[in-house]
């Protein structure tokens, strides 16, 4: 084999096959990133979703009040008031 040093300019010649093989793995490797990427994306914007969705639903229509609750009581700067005294 000889030395890439002593080939003259008329002999150097180029592998195309061979760097079209190498872009093309290149672009196959980038496009298979770019699906996983998206996929993990949606993926974790699903399980956002439904986390988020379970936090705030609302109670269900059944749902029975506790005996004790005929007015319900609001908090006022933090602090739960006091019953009035009669």
């Amino acid at each position: 084999m000889p030395s890439p040093r002593n080939q003259s300019p008329q002999n150097r010649r180029f592998d195309w096959p061979g760097i079209l093989r190498i872009l093309l793995v290149q672009v196959l490797v980038l496009a298979a990133l770019m699906v996983a990427f998206v996929r993990y994306v949606n993926w974790s914007s699903d399980q956002a979703w439904a986390e988020f969705s379970r936090t705030f639903m609302a109670p269900a229509p059944d749902a029975k009040p506790e005996p004790n609750s005929a007015a319900p009581m609001r908090a006022v700067k933090s602090r739960i008031p006091c019953p009035r005294r009669v």
